[in-house]
Parts: C-alpha cells; sequence; structure tokens
C-alpha cells in the first residue's frame, strides 16, 4: 500500500481551511509544487515559501480567506479528489467537466504536465483527472 501525497495535499489544505488557519505545511514534492503554483496562479492561495527543516523541505502556504458580505460566515475552498491510485480516472480534452460553469478548476496530470482544465483544453490534450476546485 503506497502513499497518496496527492490526498495528502488537498487534505491538509482543506483542514487548514475550515480551521481558519492561516498557512500550512505540506511536505515538497515534485507534484505538490505543481499543484502549489496552480493554487497560487488561480488565486485559491495567497502565498508559497519553500522551508528546509533537517535536511527536509517543506512548503508553507499562506491560505487566502474569503468573507462574505453579512461577515458571518467564510466562503470554504472545496478540494475533491477525483482519481486514486485504486481507482484512476482519464479524460480526453473534449470531455474533461466544466465545475460550476467554468467557476472551479479542473487540475489534470496530462503529457505535458500537470495543468489546469483550461490549459489543457487549449492545448487539446487529456490526461488524469486529479482533483476539482472551487
Amino acid at each position: 500500500m503506497g502513499k497518496d501525497t496527492i490526498a495528502d495535499i488537498i487534505t491538509s489544505i482543506r483542514n487548514a481551511d475550515m480551521e481558519n488557519k492561516g498557512t500550512v505545511r505540506i511536505a515538497s514534492t515534485n507534484i505538490a509544487e505543481n499543484i502549489v503554483k496552480i493554487l497560487l496562479r488561480e488565486g485559491f492561495i495567497e502565498n508559497v515559501r519553500k522551508h528546509q527543516e533537517s535536511h527536509k523541505y517543506f512548503l508553507v502556504l499562506t491560505l487566502r480567506h474569503r468573507r462574505t458580505r453579512n461577515r458571518k460566515g467564510i466562503y470554504r475552498t472545496i478540494l475533491k479528489r477525483i482519481s486514486r491510485p485504486g481507482l484512476r480516472i482519464y479524460s480526453n480534452y473534449q470531455r474533461i467537466p466544466k465545475i460550476l460553469g467554468g467557476m472551479g478548476i479542473v487540475i489534470l496530470s496530462t503529457s505535458r504536465g500537470i495543468m489546469t482544465d483550461r490549459e489543457a483544453r487549449l492545448e487539446r490534450i487529456g490526461g488524469e483527472i486529479l482533483c476539482y476546485i472551487w
């Protein structure tokens, strides 16, 4: 049984968001760095910095919290893991789902690297659907 690093990243961000934590620390891997770059570019997190502690590298993410107009609640960032080690989900570029009519994003692992659904449609390539974010 192997570790699912993508699920660990998503769960860490989701738990920190639910607890209104300002920062979260995740292990630094190539996949984690690519997913975090997409989250930073799409505006789901504010800042990222790489931190070294006893010969291990970590990514420290600063989360973005958005308040509602009446300030009673906070919008939550919803992250949902789709493809997992026990059941891989693949899609061609024509059948990549649109989340909330294009408001959310789908992160895919393609032959040209990890990218969003918009980028994959522009390049006309499909791949493994990693997660949904909205």
